[in-house]
């Protein structure tokens, strides 16, 4: 019961029950993205049959397996077969619930948009006594690229970066301001002693745009450490985009930010000519991705989603006008021209795209009993 890290003890299943869960939790690749919500989806089903309850709506499912990759082939998929996917609403099954375990129907999420960038010094590593305060030194020429574009506090210094982002509405501002406060017990959780932003609330922050800094790598550190200057230093980078920004007009701006500060962009490897005649190239590798989605709160889906689920759950559901998360949620929009919206079961310390991922059961529980709440309520609401 309990989390692996707290060094909670394991056992097995039987004899366990809903209403004796607790924090027990199920350990495994993908227990809770998404194999969890699966489960969740499928066991309604079971349970409205074995109770002979009919379905207030026509249901279908759609599974992809390629969303970690950016989903490279779903939409000629979907634009390939209209008539399967001919509806009247969707519902996406995937991320966390809101950190105060409470559930959650989501009506939107971030795009997301990747880049390799590589900054070059001299061809090989050179010795930084003979060298140093000479040669170019790429680690310190990439840290003040990113210094300069993206500050401590999460502020973008690049042109043209926020113009396309939609406003809130009132409704998505009263919907975060209606949400319960979680930083001061996120901040303990996490051991953070500051946060990005000016000390603005994580339901705010995840409605703007951000560049992430996912990875950084040039020469070695601790007891592999060398006295040089090293020949290349690489930074990977995610974007977390909103509504109305496009990855083309991202790319666009972030590209001519890097070329103001005199830098010339290639996209392969330099040959040896180049790298005599330019030495302020920079090699940026992209990343397909998406735009950002939002379904308006106020549209006949989401007033039936929010009734139909405030219902089942006594009252305690949260509502996010978007995930900070990253779903192909606009292009299902685009393609199929249905209302959208997001429901997540898992719960937010499930250690997502890390080791000892996991699901609680009570959040499990909990989903089976919101899917088969929409099942079998939802069409009497909308």
């Amino acid at each position: 019961m309990g989390t692996i890290a707290s060094g909670a003890r394991t056992a097995g299943l039987v004899g366990l029950s809903p209403d004796r869960s607790g924090d027990w939790r199920l350990y495994g690749r993908s227990a809770s993205d998404d194999k969890g919500t699966i489960v969740a989806a499928l066991a309604a089903i079971d349970i409205l049959k074995e109770r002979k309850k009919p379905l207030s709506v026509n249901v279908r499912y759609l599974f992809e397996g390629e969303e970690e990759q950016g989903s490279p082939h779903l939409q000629a998929f979907l634009v390939g077969k209209p008539d399967l996917f001919r509806a009247d609403g969707m519902l996406l099954c995937d991320g966390p619930v809101h950190q105060t375990r409470r559930p959650m129907i989501v009506f939107g999420a971030r795009g997301v948009l990747g880049l390799e960038m590589t900054v070059f010094g001299p061809d090989r590593p050179l010795h930084s006594g003979h060298y140093g305060n000479w040669a170019p030194n790429p680690a310190a020429i990439l840290s003040r690229i990113l210094g300069t574009l993206r500050a401590d506090d999460g502020t973008l210094n690049i042109p043209g970066f926020n113009d396309d982002v939609r406003p809130l509405s009132e409704e998505e501002r009263q919907a975060l301001a209606a949400a319960p406060a979680v930083d001061e017990e996120l901040r303990r959780e996490f051991k953070l002693g500051w946060t990005e932003g000016g000390g603005a609330r994580v339901e705010d922050r995840i409605m703007r745009p951000a560049l992430n800094v996912r990875g950084l790598r040039s020469g070695n550190i601790g007891a592999k450490a060398q006295n040089a200057v090293p020949a290349e230093a690489t930074a990977s980078i995610d974007f977390r985009l909103v509504p109305d920004q496009s990855p083309a007009r991202v790319r666009d701006s972030f590209e001519r930010a890097v070329r103001a500060m005199g830098f010339e962009i290639v996209p392969g490897p330099l040959s040896d000519e180049q790298r005599k005649q330019a030495p302020r190239f920079i090699q940026m590798t992209w990343e397909g991705g998406y735009p950002g989605y939002r379904e308006p709160m106020n549209s006949p889906f989401a007033r039936a989603l929010v009734r139909t689920l405030d219902a089942a759950t006594g009252g305690r559901l949260v509502q996010m006008p978007a995930s900070g998360g990253s779903i192909p949620m606009e292009m299902f929009a685009r393609v199929l021209g249905l209302p959208i919206a997001l429901l997540p079961i898992a719960n937010h310390d499930n250690n997502q795209h890390g080791p000892d991922e996991n699901i609680r059961l009570q959040n499990l529980w909990d989903g089976v009993e919101m899917h088969a709440a929409l099942l079998a309520d939802l069409g009497t609401y909308w």
